[in-house]
């Protein structure tokens, strides 16, 4: 009998302590963070491989907040107008952008001066994807694969040029790498986002681009354009045949990578639910899908993590940036 009334007291005790937990959550949800519209700013135009994939990250951030994420396309100065645009927001939460690899890892080596300073104006919240870029080539270009194009430029030193989405891009610091490693000179062709610089490669105003792979592929599989190598290390399974620019540069390898990013200071418990959500979302069945169709691949990490990684990849490709001669002023 004194069990029976030791278990029962203990049952109370717990269905006790569990209102006493489950109050603060309830009390929590009702003035849970987010609990109306977010603003995104993605710092490229719109139509490009960055816009498709934010869209598609926003729309399972929606779904799973219960709130809008409204995607503002603010493109300009290699993706450091929309950074600097959100330096300057308030630290709130409900002004988040898309950072990343070229104004957070590429522009501070790159540029002269910068309107922002990284990493002190902003607050890393997760990596968002990876993904490779393609080089495709303008098919009257007389090049069928990477050694034939390399060739075809130590013949003609500053004749062939190559477009990207701005000084600072990946797309731009491919193009660069590629310079070095293969000993070669073309001229780079600054667009203000990839669109118009896949436009005027296919009306033969430039003669190539290392483009990501989602804003190659629709040309690629029409017809338009020539693949001669991807720029990751391996193969890409989205386009299997194209191979690898190492396969022939020994040690060529960039890739694009984006963070969810909010201005500085932003409220340690508003960072923490942020990195729940990313997570969350970036490990969702359906987004991984739709993000390896384009040949992207969903990465969470968590915000010191996230902070870490830039400041490796800074590191290692400031050298690589030296060493071609860009520099903005």
């Amino acid at each position: 009998m004194k069990n029976a009334k030791s278990r029962v007291g203990r049952r109370t005790v717990l269905a006790g302590l569990g209102g006493v937990l489950a109050a603060p959550a309830i009390v929590s949800a009702q003035g849970a963070y987010p609990n109306k519209t977010l603003r995104y700013i993605n710092p490229f135009p719109a139509g490009g491989a960055t816009d498709t994939l934010s869209r598609i990250f926003c729309a399972k951030m929606a779904e799973i907040t219960g709130q809008q994420w409204v995607v503002e396309n603010k493109g300009g100065s290699g993706g450091n107008v929309g950074m600097d645009a959100l330096a300057q927001s308030p630290a709130d939460g409900y002004t988040l952008g898309l950072g990343g690899i070229a104004s957070h890892a590429i522009a501070p080596t790159l540029y002269a001066k910068l309107p922002f300073k990284v990493p002190d104006d902003f607050t890393f919240v997760s990596t968002i994807w990876q993904l490779p870029n393609m080089l495709v080539v303008n098919l009257d270009l007389p090049a069928k694969n990477v050694a034939e194009l390399i060739a075809l430029l130590k013949a003609n030193p500053g004749k062939y040029s190559y477009a990207s989405a701005g000084n600072g891009t990946t797309l731009h610091l491919s193009g660069e790498l590629f310079k070095v490693m293969a000993k070669v000179d073309m001229v780079h062709v600054p667009y203000r986002g990839a669109a118009p610089a896949m436009q005027d490669l296919l009306a033969g105003q430039v003669n190539m681009i290392f483009d990501n792979i989602p804003g190659a592929l629709a040309q690629l599989r029409a017809g338009k354009v020539r693949a001669l190598g991807v720029t990751s290390k391996e193969r890409t399974p989205v386009v299997p045949d194209v191979p690898a620019i190492s396969e022939t540069l020994p040690g060529f390898d960039i890739n694009s990578w984006t963070t969810l990013t909010g201005p500085a200071k932003l409220p340690t418990d508003i960072v923490a639910r942020l990195s729940e959500l990313s997570k969350k979302a970036l490990e969702s069945e359906d987004l991984k899908a739709k993000f390896i169709d384009l040949a992207a691949t969903a990465i969470w990490r968590s915000p010191a993590d996230t902070l870490a990684y830039r400041n490796s990849e800074e590191a290692r490709l400031a050298p690589i940036i030296k060493a071609s001669g860009a520099r903005v002023d």
